[in-house]
């Protein structure tokens, strides 16, 4: 039997709703989740499902700019801007341009951090306490590099990131090619994250799905949210299903967050936050894969191998909602796989994928109240860290919602500011 499915609706299927709900039911309330889809039909799907406090530096960082401008008008770029008039995205990206400076990057990297760094532990945790079978591996990742300048510029990091509880080890190309027969010779050398951990993304929200149906909890897949009204006593959602009330409301809205802005009544989404393509290609394992997930880092290929598959993923488009499924940019997976493994691709393609990111503009997610808006909460802006902070958002989410005293500061995620 349910629990009282009119108590919370979570509006998202995703990682990050679906870790909510979970959070939520365990802190003894009833939740309803609803989705336009299906339960995991966005970002969650195709990801390379990296755990990765490693990534706490943020995409806007001192030099980006440069690099967006050098990059902006090859289409196979691993950052593109497809060109075009749109006034939102430029807003946008004057916007992250101005962050781009060394301070606004280490606030940035120290959010990310905290919320990075307890998702991992309590990621762990669930997977064990809940027995979540989604090929969970403490295997830490690798930055792998073929350009000595770019590795050498790249360590200079290596003391902020342990500053933010990060573990790193910088080795010499030949001693990692010694380490790692998958790749090609001529590897400059690597950075290795040992905290960092892997997971398969579609199981793992799976799982979620499986065990917030086992606790109570209701999904309705092929729900579309269109807007929600104060009541008395709560909230009022029109959906595609009719008139849902509610006590509370959570929005995990993802990608779509900005084009939902107007009907949660947070028009400063709008400005927050634009969607950030990324495409993964998945194969049967090849006769030879990495030890460890790998970043191909001049590339901006993540590679992944599990027991139950091999993908190759990543890359940043800004095109809007384009619904294209690029092969030049996924051939781009490949051509950067080529140039770094001996076994590149798999004998046999299982599945090419695209999916928006939330990205927000300053790189740190939205989790909290909706400014002005009585009972409704959000959680969102996750970019490409939504499995990576999914356990720790949940968490949080269900910390605020309850009252009870949060496991993270959650000042930093403040959706306020950007009111």
């Amino acid at each position: 039997m349910h629990k009282d499915s009119n108590d919370i609706i979570v509006v998202g299927a995703g990682v990050i709703g679906l870790a909510s709900a979970l959070a939520l039911l365990e802190a003894g309330r009833g939740v309803r989740v609803i989705d336009s889809g299906v339960v995991g039909g966005g970002a969650s799907h195709g990801n390379c499902g990296t755990i990765t406090p490693s990534h706490a530096p943020p995409l806007a960082a001192p030099g980006m700019v440069a690099v967006a401008l050098r990059w902006m008008l090859t289409p196979d770029a691993p950052l593109y801007i497809k060109p075009r008039i749109d006034p939102a995205l430029w807003r946008w990206l004057l916007g992250f341009a101005a962050r781009c400076n060394p301070r606004d990057w280490q606030r940035s990297a120290h959010a990310k951090s905290i919320l990075l760094n307890d998702s991992r532990a309590r990621l762990a945790q669930w997977v064990r306490d809940y027995g979540i079978a989604c090929e969970f591996a403490e295997a830490g990742v690798d930055y792998v590099f073929r350009d000595a300048s770019a590795f050498a510029e790249e360590q200079k990091e290596m003391s902020a990131l342990r500053e933010f509880g990060v573990s790193v080890e910088a080795i010499d190309g030949r001693h990692y090619e010694a380490m790692e027969p998958a790749l090609k010779p001529g590897a400059a050398g690597a950075l290795r994250f040992d905290g960092d951990a892997v997971l398969r993304p579609d199981r793992y929200v799976d799982e979620l799905a499986r065990l917030v149906r086992e606790r109570g909890g209701e999904i309705v897949e092929h729900c579309a949210f269109e807007s929600v009204d104060a009541v008395r006593d709560g909230v009022s959602l029109r959906t595609s299903h009719g008139m849902w009330k509610s006590r509370e409301a959570v929005f995990a809205l993802g990608a779509w967050s900005p084009r939902l802005a107007s009907a949660i009544g947070f028009p400063g989404l709008r400005r927050a936050m634009q969607p950030g393509k990324g495409y993964s290609i998945t194969y049967s394992a090849p006769s030879l894969v990495p030890r460890r997930p790998i970043v191909l880092r001049e590339r901006s290929v993540c590679v992944t191998a599990w027991g139950s598959g091999f993908r190759l993923g990543s890359t940043m488009e800004f095109s809007g909602y384009d619904e294209t499924l690029n092969e030049r940019r996924l051939a781009a997976l490949e051509r950067g796989a080529a140039e770094y493994l001996r076994r590149p691709a798999g004998p046999e393609v299982r599945e090419k994928w695209y999916g928006w990111r939330p990205m927000c503009i300053d790189d740190v997610p939205l989790i909290g109240r909706v400014p002005g808006r009585d009972g409704l909460w959000i959680a969102t802006g996750h970019g490409m860290m939504g499995v990576s902070m999914s356990a720790a958002t949940g968490q949080l989410v269900a910390d605020l919602v309850t009252g009870s005293a949060a496991a993270v500061d959650p000042a930093p995620y403040s959706p306020a500011r950007f009111v």
